[in-house]
């Protein structure tokens, strides 16, 4: 297999346009994942790429030839290392990429738990947040408009894979999220003394967690639970997706969980 040598050529191009253009993403319903360990994540959810990038050197890497072994060698392009390093977003490591189709499901009736993100845009903030709502078990991911775009390869990597075994729906209009979801709604707040430890967490629970400088919407506040974190030392208040991991612990320490399940220490 001859490397590729030029950016013209129409594959190579598409990558890189999707790896840096929102619009261009959002057109053609596909992203791009960086690195060997987005792409064993999500080989390992049993799902399809459309193409895979790979350097030349990178294709003799040990955790490369283990990936592509499950990918149809038609669908494997590779680049010389030259030309993968003017097209890549990530720095130095094993050069390989994959684009795949952006799932768009339809929001239904929501009756269990999902974590609301309404207008965050900091990837370590969401990839925070991700990936400690999968840890707990909480499967359902929504947002609102102005929320950053979850399948970007930025949030994608702060999530270090939890996207794809999340049910994750994307920019969804406030009066639809109140009335598709029939969980009670959990909000942090600055304007409640109530603390965390103070509430029931065991029921199923909508938690909404709001943009990392205004916080959740009026809207959202006006039909949900405020809940205070606990700041003895008086900062104004906590990162979004440390007060959003707090939450989440503090509910599955409610539930009674059984430290006999196997966790990691």
């Amino acid at each position: 297999m001859n490397p590729i040598t030029s950016l013209k050529n129409p594959i190579i191009k598409h990558a890189a346009t999707l790896l840096i253009n929102h619009r261009h993403r959002k057109k053609n319903g596909q992203t791009v994942l960086e690195g060997v360990h987005l792409l064993d994540a999500y080989l390992k959810q049993g799902l399809a790429v459309d193409k895979v990038i790979v350097s030349d050197t990178a294709l003799h890497n040990d955790e490369v030839i283990t990936l592509i072994q499950h990918i149809n060698k038609t669908d494997i392009i590779v680049a010389t290392d030259t030309l993968y390093k003017q097209i890549r977003t990530l720095g130095d490591g094993v050069d390989i990429m994959a684009i795949i189709r952006t799932p768009t499901p339809t929001l239904g009736i929501i009756t269990g738990d999902c974590l609301i993100l309404d207008g965050l845009q900091d990837s370590g903030n969401i990839g925070t947040l991700l990936r400690t709502a999968s840890a707990v078990g909480i499967t359902t991911i929504i947002t609102t408009p102005h929320t950053a775009h979850l399948w970007s390869p930025k949030c994608l990597r702060a999530g270090m894979g939890a996207n794809f075994a999340l049910d994750i729906y994307e920019h969804i209009s406030i009066n639809d999220i109140l009335s598709q979801v029939k969980t009670p709604l959990y909000a942090t707040s600055s304007h409640t003394n109530k603390v965390i430890y103070n509430h029931d967490l065991t029921s199923h629970i909508a938690w909404v967690l709001g943009h990392e400088g205004q916080g959740v919407s009026d809207v959202f506040l006006q039909s949900a639970t405020p809940i205070a974190l606990p700041q003895p030392n008086g900062q104004e208040s906590l990162n979004v997706g440390v007060a959003g991991s707090i939450c989440f612990y503090e509910m599955l320490r409610q539930r009674q969980f059984n430290e006999s399940l196997s966790c990691l220490s």
